[in-house]
């Protein structure tokens, strides 16, 4: 009951927020500039122009036309592309598996990276190692990702032409019509440096937040109980210390990896990525107004459902934790 409970209460608040990021996509519309230009050209006259905004409903009020598209949305329609000629949900599903793949392989990177070197940090903060971690993580921390990217470009595409640096390369067409990437030689290839690029966002993040975390853990009292008793030096540090560290690193990580989504916009048109990043910035070049509110629709649906499946995962890793709304 506490689990239907839970996510009874999370369905209302992704209503809630879906609402608001909806009314606040479709605003900014009017400030994109006019999507006529795209549609048209500038060989129509006016009073061509003016029938077909018209026809489009442009000239109705701001409310008329965003419970319009409201109306719509909920019946899973988010518009027509005006440069695809498709519905803007179809052609961002298209692009998706490919931005779903860069954070997957990212978001791996960061996990196998960070955790192992940020408890090496925290049991041995005075050695060289820990030191040129902490100090390599400020300097990852202050780098822009697309200087990153460009970094990367130039010594393994261009110095020393190992990997490519542009595009996705080979991929497979799924059973269920999703093409990856992920079953070539080919498609790795193309994966290695934006994945890299993207991680580099936030492992440095996540590397001095285990480190902190963890030598926290490590000045507790339950821990120094553990050792008192002589439990191994290996289980204290990862079932005593790290168990605890998990906590508010899942909570941290939950939001980062919504955010590696939003971050996929410079590092999938530096490495001209077929993601919904670079389409986005395409849409935004060519004012294609449906195709950019149903990205930002898209993209605040997957934050709100990473974000309730991190407060699961909470409760598990943490069972003396209830779920929000639940009894005491």
């Amino acid at each position: 009951m506490h689990l239907l409970a839970f996510l009874l209460r999370r369905l209302v608040q992704a209503v809630i927020v879906m609402l608001v990021i909806s009314v606040i996509g479709f605003s900014i519309q009017s400030n994109l500039g006019d999507p006529l230009r795209e549609l048209v050209g500038q060989s129509v006259s006016e009073a061509e122009r003016q029938l077909l905004r018209n026809q489009l409903g442009l000239n109705d009020p701001f409310w008329t036309q965003y419970f319009r598209f409201l109306g719509n949305a909920v019946q899973g329609d988010l518009g027509t592309s005006y440069f695809f000629k498709k519905p803007a949900l179809e052609v961002i599903l298209d692009k998706f598996p490919a931005t779903f793949e860069l954070v997957l392989v990212a978001s791996v990177m960061i996990v196998t990276l960070a955790v192992p070197a940020g408890i090496y940090a925290a049991l041995k903060p005075e050695s060289w190692g820990a030191r040129i971690l902490m100090t390599t993580s400020i300097v990852g921390i202050s780098v822009p990702v697309f200087l990153t990217a460009i970094l990367l470009i130039s010594v393994f595409s261009v110095g020393l032409g190992w990997l490519p640096s542009f595009g996705r390369g080979d991929t497979v067409e799924m059973p269920w019509g999703w093409d990856t990437g992920l079953l070539t030689l080919d498609g790795w290839s193309h994966l290695i440096l934006p994945a890299i690029s993207l991680a580099s966002i936030m492992l440095p993040l996540f590397i001095r937040l285990i480190r902190a975390e963890m030598m926290e853990s490590l000045r507790t009292e339950y821990v120094r109980f553990a050792w008192a008793k002589g439990i191994a030096s290996r289980r204290v540090w990862l079932t005593h210390a790290f168990r605890n560290t998990l906590l508010p690193v899942i909570t941290v990580g939950g939001v980062q990896i919504g955010t590696l989504i939003a971050y996929t916009i410079l590092t999938e048109t530096v490495f001209q990525w077929p993601g919904m990043g670079f389409l986005f910035l395409e849409a935004i070049n060519r004012v294609d107004t449906p195709l950019i509110i149903a990205y930002i629709i898209i993209v605040g649906l997957i934050f709100v459902i990473v974000n309730t499946i991190v407060d699961l995962i909470y409760t598990l890793v943490n069972p003396m934790m209830k779920l929000p709304g639940a009894a005491a």
